[in-house]
């Protein structure tokens, strides 16, 4: 067995969690830990998956959980360390690699009932999103499922790839709250999102605990790239991620078969949109954000969804200022040509079980841009492919920050080695 055939991703995974952060403070990261007798293999481009998992699953003795089909080739699945070595002699087998557990640490704080008036959060108006109509692509939300049976939210069962076969409803909260940022209706009560009314499908890739594996969320992103004509997905918000890096070669370098799924995603016309990480360091040791593919967005800190930078400071977290880049976002040590702003503090939106709650971190940045490229593919301004869709984002925000940007931005003080985007704007959309 050569070592490059069954080989551990060259990337350090510290863990794939929820992104938030709740009044009490930052979540650290756990370090990810391979799962024993798990693994993922990434097959050449025209093999048959389903029928190379068969044929391990008779030869080898293994198990076989997922099959992938679309975004990439391949198959999970559980078995010895001599199975794998085996397996990744077939010729048929790109690479083989270990599968490891992601996990959120914490919950945030509690559930909080909907209020009698309809509530615009800080966030929708802070981007010029108010008013706005439901659009007319639909948005997949991978994560920790949707609250189904919400008043406030067009949810869709997509996929679960915790439980095969069983409802991708919400048992953690923070896909709910992700969703309603994206497209809590109008309807007079509750949160109103970015685009109200819009058809979320709920992708579950991580349990009630925020738990999940990375083959869970290749999965997720295999079934959202196998749907995406069908249900007319054309936008994936993935507000999780962990450690990892990228090889500007869609992972088939360092072996990342994420990267390569979410490439493979890419390719059938949806733009994945993704949280910048929470550990205030440089994005480029975090993914899915440092994939170039994506649309990456770091948080910023507003109070009264108005720039200016005269709201005091937020409410549910000290530490933070209005209009100011949020002291946990990730960033990027420059133009990396893919990484924009969204508001990520203190952020009012659904919840599990027919709630809402307040909570913070880039998690909260990422569904708002999801948002806007929804409106903006609706209106036609974003056009061709997921890679023109996010030049036109940026481009679009960059116009607008003369009167509307926050401090840190490239044109308001920013702060050499930390590049956190322009602002995402809604308005024109």
């Amino acid at each position: 067995m050569k070592l490059a055939r069954l080989a551990l991703p060259l990337f350090a995974v510290a863990a794939l969690l929820p992104l938030f952060r709740d009044s009490g403070g930052p979540h650290a990261f756990a370090a990810g830990q391979a799962v024993p007798g798990q693994y993922i293999v990434v097959l050449k481009d025209n093999a048959d998956a389903n029928g190379e998992a068969v044929r391990a699953a008779k030869a080898h003795g293994v198990a076989v959980d997922q099959v992938y089909e679309h975004a990439l080739r391949g198959y999970a699945f559980r078995g010895s360390a001599a199975a794998a070595a085996a397996i990744a002699k077939n010729p048929n087998v790109q690479f083989v690699t270990e599968d490891r557990m992601v996990e959120a640490v914490g919950k945030p704080g509690g559930d909080s009932p909907a209020p009698v008036a309809e509530t615009t959060p800080t966030g929708v108006g802070r981007i010029g999103a108010a008013g706005k109509a439901a659009a007319s692509v639909n948005v997949a939300v991978i994560d920790t499922g949707i609250d189904l049976r919400h008043p406030d939210l067009n949810a869709v069962p997509g996929k679960n790839c915790v439980r095969p076969g069983k409802s991708p409803n919400d048992d953690n909260g923070h896909g709910s709250h992700v969703a309603g940022t994206i497209g809590a209706k109008a309807n007079g009560a509750g949160a109103i999102g970015v685009a109200p009314g819009t058809t979320l499908y709920a992708v579950k890739v991580l349990n009630a605990a925020g738990s999940g594996t990375w083959s869970q969320v290749i999965c997720g992103i295999n079934w959202v790239a196998g749907n995406a004509s069908i249900y007319n997905i054309k936008v994936a918000n993935m507000s999780l991620g962990g450690g990892g890096s990228n090889d500007n070669n869609c992972g088939n370098t360092n072996n990342d078969a994420m990267h390569k799924a979410i490439c493979g995603a890419t390719s059938a016309g949806v733009t994945f949109v993704v949280a910048a990480g929470n550990n205030a360091t440089n994005l480029n040791t975090f993914v899915p954000a440092a994939y170039p593919e994506v649309l990456t967005v770091t948080a910023m800190s507003d109070s009264d969804g108005a720039a200016g930078g005269t709201g005091g400071a937020p409410t549910c977290r000290t530490g933070e200022l209005d209009d100011k880049y949020a002291t946990f976002s990730n960033f990027a040590s420059s133009d990396n040509g893919h990484t924009v702003a969204g508001p990520g503090v203190c952020i009012y939106s659904t919840w599990k079980g027919g709630g809402y709650n307040t909570i913070s971190g880039t998690s909260m940045a990422s569904p708002h841009v999801a948002g806007t490229v929804a409106l903006c593919l609706t209106k036609g301004t974003c056009t061709g492919s997921p890679s023109q869709a996010i030049q036109q984002i940026r481009t679009d925000a960059a116009a607008q920050q003369a009167s509307y940007g926050f401090t840190g931005d490239p044109n308001h003080s920013p702060t050499a080695g930390k590049y956190f985007g322009y602002l995402a704007w809604a308005g024109g959309y």
